[in-house]
């Protein structure tokens, strides 16, 4: 069984282009972020012709995120972290498919710094976490999924001195990712390539990605029972240099079904 993340950063605009991975790919489970699309107009007709089904939140010009899966709808357990009931930002998605728990996240960016939207960052990352632990604890086969915003070590960015005042990795980010992990998650990535040069965003300018002057902010965690499952992680680093493709690129882990 495949399982996948991809910001696809405006899910009509980029239709042609998720609709091709989704052919070429065929993931069973997929997690979508950036869908700056409200709730009505998520093309839920072109991804079941694609053969999937879909559950998302919307929300219009920005955010949102879906979960799209193959046979059968996903079933929907929260659209919202506990503690965030007056945020109206559409960040997470929490879904059951069979016996396993998938949770969709498009975590804020946080930029400028200092500011209001890094103090929300790490406001939301307190609430994840919280969540997370109760998750983890369950025993079940739980997998947090997504847009992080957060680039883990210097050895996961190009040229780690130029972002030291990004909220991408300023440390209190990075201490907040590390807390949660510590919960007993395995980035599933580093997991199994523990050494090896992979970002999965790329910006649009300065022919970032034709130079791999990259970062890896986009991550599969997995509790204790779901690493058991884990066969192999892969980036679809193509997928970046399509026409009209996202400044992400689709991610994808193999597990045992």
């Amino acid at each position: 069984m495949k399982i996948a993340t991809y910001n696809v950063n405006g899910v009509n605009g980029r239709l042609p282009v998720l609709l091709k991975w989704l052919a070429e790919r065929q993931p069973d489970i997929v997690c979508l972020q950036e869908l700056k699309a409200p709730q009505e107009k998520f093309p839920e007709a072109e991804i079941l012709e694609a053969g999937y089904h879909a559950v998302w939140l919307g929300q219009k010009s920005w955010n949102g995120v879906a979960v799209l899966t193959k046979d059968k709808k996903a079933e929907v357990l929260r659209t919202r972290l506990p503690g965030e009931e007056e945020d109206e930002a559409s960040r997470y998605l929490e879904v059951k498919v069979g016996d396993l728990v998938i949770a969709c996240i498009y975590l804020p960016n946080g930029n400028p710094t200092p500011g209001p939207k890094f103090d929300y960052k790490l406001r939301w990352f307190e609430r994840l976490d919280a969540h997370a632990e109760v998750l983890v604890t369950s025993g079940k086969k739980v997998f947090l999924i997504g847009d992080f915003n957060v680039i883990p070590t210097d050895e996961d960015v190009y040229k780690p001195e130029k972002f030291k005042n990004d909220a991408l990795m300023l440390p209190e980010v990075r201490e907040a990712f590390f807390s949660l992990i510590s919960q007993g998650w395995t980035d599933a990535i580093r997991h199994l390539h523990p050494t090896e040069t992979i970002y999965t965003f790329w910006d649009y300018f300065r022919k970032a990605y034709e130079r791999n002057a990259g970062m890896r902010i986009d991550h599969f965690l997995l509790s204790p029972s779901a690493l058991l499952l884990l066969k192999e992680a892969k980036v679809d680093t193509h997928v970046r240099g399509w026409e009209k493709s996202s400044d992400h690129t689709p991610v994808w882990i193999e597990i045992e079904s």
